[in-house]
């Protein structure tokens, strides 16, 4: 049964037209984790913040993945592309692009453990490029506008890409300015009733086939980076929208990546997302979501590496005896799956207490740091153990080896993340203020 109809059934509705998740007896027996994590025998239940409700909506997930995308994924990475529209639309049509979103624009509807638990299943997915496209639609373009948007922009751009008719993609980083977001150039001068938009975006993920753009513009002069920026719906297909050219990767194949430039390119004022001159604010409060995900999604790759070489390495022998009967193997797949599980409840608290509407800024900065080194050091541990066949395109390892590399650059770069948490430290070293200069006598 797949998910929307599920919670139509289970869910109540209250009086603001969210749903509640139904009354659950406090002194019930509850079991935890999910089926396929591998630190227990248990089930699902009480892992601080899942329920029996985050295990259906998850095993629904689980048969699109292994019934829709897994037995294409080899197929779409040797064409360096997925047909985006396509999937995006059995996901959308079971609920699974708008987990969080509000009721009215066909979303679910409920809180952020629910997408937490969409995106630790999602990287059950064969590839790394699949499961970032959709986070990017779900949890990077979409979160600011869902929550700041107006009702007309919402039906426009929320609603649809929600049921999956449109896609998403995230317009801020640009050739100058990656993780330095305040440093973006590109320009949204006011003209009448209209924004013209000029510059160029980089490293858009969805960006040759995505619909429409929530795209981090300069709207002011002022001199204030954080306070000068706005975010604007921009549909792909208006005058001036340049895609340049799709990126050729090392990694993420099946996910097209695109440059894409505006020249004059004219939208209404109402395309924009909340307040002017709030849109660094915005993305900021987007940039939490994007990191929580990107944690989450990095989880099930890692088990799946762990494993997958224990299959490998009991077969292969050398000097006479399998790789895994070697200490040196078996103790090191320990310890790799013993800091997985670490990670998984750094994640599991900073969710938590997201839900509980606190600034989990530090906590989503720690989580996305450990989790792109402990990728690295997964993946290249792993493939290691695997000697030669390593080293070649036919097995998961070596695909996880290039798509993961990514996750220690985008959404955030590691040292980003490590001046993120030494400001909460107080032990980043602020910037010398500027002298005035004296005034002539």
């Amino acid at each position: 049964m797949w998910p929307r109809k599920l919670f139509e059934r289970s869910l109540t509705i209250n009086k603001l037209g969210k749903p509640l998740l139904p009354n659950r007896n406090p002194a019930s027996k509850t079991v935890v984790c999910w089926k396929h994590t591998e630190s227990g025998n248990w089930e699902l239940d009480e892992e601080t913040i899942f329920t029996k409700d985050h295990e259906q909506l998850r095993n629904s997930l689980n048969k699109i993945i292994q019934q829709e995308i897994n037995p294409f994924v080899d197929a779409w990475e040797e064409a360096k592309i997925f047909p985006a529209h396509q999937v995006f639309k059995t996901l959308g049509e079971a609920g699974f692009l708008g987990v969080t979103k509000p009721v009215e624009y066909g979303g679910l509807g409920l809180d952020y453990s629910y997408s937490l638990a969409v995106a630790e299943e999602l990287g059950n997915i064969r590839c790394g490029g699949i499961p970032m496209a959709i986070g990017v639609q779900t949890d990077m373009a979409t979160p600011a506008l869902a929550r700041f948007g107006s009702h007309d922009l919402k039906e426009q751009f929320l609603e649809p890409s929600i049921k999956g008719e449109m896609v998403a993609c995230l317009g801020v980083s640009e050739q100058g300015a990656g993780s330095d977001v305040a440093s973006i150039q590109t320009t949204a001068k006011s003209d009448g009733d209209d924004f013209v938009i000029n510059g160029g975006k980089m490293w858009i993920t969805n960006g040759t086939q995505a619909d429409w753009m929530c795209c981090l513009a300069n709207t002011s002069k002022s001199k204030n980076i954080h306070d000068n920026k706005s975010l604007i719906c921009i549909p792909m297909d208006s005058a001036g929208v340049t895609i340049a050219k799709k990126i050729d990767k090392i990694g993420m194949q099946s996910s097209d990546t695109a440059q894409i430039y505006f020249e004059d390119v004219r939208v209404p004022k109402s395309f924009l997302i909340g307040k002017e001159g709030k849109g660094f604010a915005y993305q900021m409060l987007q940039f939490q979501e994007e990191r929580l995900w990107c944690s989450a999604v990095g989880l099930r790759p890692m088990e799946i590496m762990i494993q997958e070489t224990i299959e490998y390495t009991k077969t292969r022998k050398i000097f006479g005896k399998s790789v895994l009967s070697n200490q040196s193997v078996y103790f090191r797949l320990a310890e790799l799956q013993t800091e997985v599980e670490l990670l998984r409840s750094l994640i599991y608290r900073a969710i938590g207490l997201y839900v509980k509407g606190h600034d989990v800024t530090n906590l989503a900065s720690m989580c996305k740091l450990k989790v792109g080194r402990l990728t690295r050091e997964a993946s290249d541990a792993c493939l290691q153990y695997w000697g030669g066949m390593g080293f070649t395109q036919e097995n998961i390892v070596s695909r996880f080896y290039r798509d993961l590399r990514l996750t220690s650059i985008g959404g955030g770069a590691d040292e980003v993340m490590l001046s993120i948490i030494s400001k909460y430290m107080g032990t980043l070293p602020k910037p010398p203020k500027k002298q005035k200069k004296k005034e002539d006598d």
